[in-house]
C-alpha cells in the first residue's frame, strides 16, 4: 500500500509544478493535458483554455511522489489542515525554498530554530498548500 499526496488546482497546476521546481528541485514523472485525456475520461465538454489544463502530473520531491492536476469537477478549496513537511540537508536549503514560496504565499512561521531543527519554517504558498520546511 502507498498513500501519496495529491494536489487540485484551479487552472493553475502549470504555474505549482514551475514553483515547486523551483523551490524544491522537483523532477517531472509524468505530464498530461486535458487535450491528451482519452475522450471516455471526461465527464463534460471544456473550453480551449481548460484543455490545455494539466490532467495528472506526477513529480518528486526527494524520494516522494507527489499527484497534481487542475480539478475541474469540484470548486478548488484548499485546507490549512494539511501540510506537507520537506526536510533538508541544510539552513541554506531552508532559507532558499522558504524565499521562493513566501513569494506571493503568507508565512505561518518565519525561520526559527527549535528542540528538534536548526532551522524550521512554515509557509502557505500562493496556491493555498501548506509546505513546513526544516533541518533534522
Amino acid at each position: 500500500m502507498t498513500v501519496t499526496p495529491n494536489f487540485n488546482f484551479d487552472g493553475k497546476c502549470g504555474e505549482a509544478i514551475k514553483l515547486y521546481q523551483q523551490a524544491f528541485g522537483a523532477q517531472i514523472d509524468c505530464l498530461l493535458h486535458y487535450r491528451d485525456a482519452n475522450r471516455e475520461d471526461l465527464t463534460k465538454e471544456l473550453s480551449e483554455e481548460q484543455q490545455g489544463y494539466i490532467y495528472h502530473a506526477e513529480l518528486y520531491i526527494g524520494g516522494q511522489r507527489i499527484m497534481m492536476a487542475d480539478n475541474l469537477d469540484i470548486s478548488f478549496r484548499p485546507s490549512p489542515a494539511l501540510s506537507l513537511t520537506v526536510t533538508m540537508n541544510t539552513k541554506e536549503e531552508v532559507m532558499a525554498a522558504f524565499e521562493v514560496l513566501r513569494d506571493g504565499g503568507e508565512i505561518i512561521y518565519p525561520p526559527h530554530s527549535t528542540t528538534y531543527s536548526a532551522c524550521t519554517t512554515n509557509v502557505f504558498d500562493r496556491f493555498g498548500f501548506r509546505w513546513c520546511i526544516m533541518t533534522e
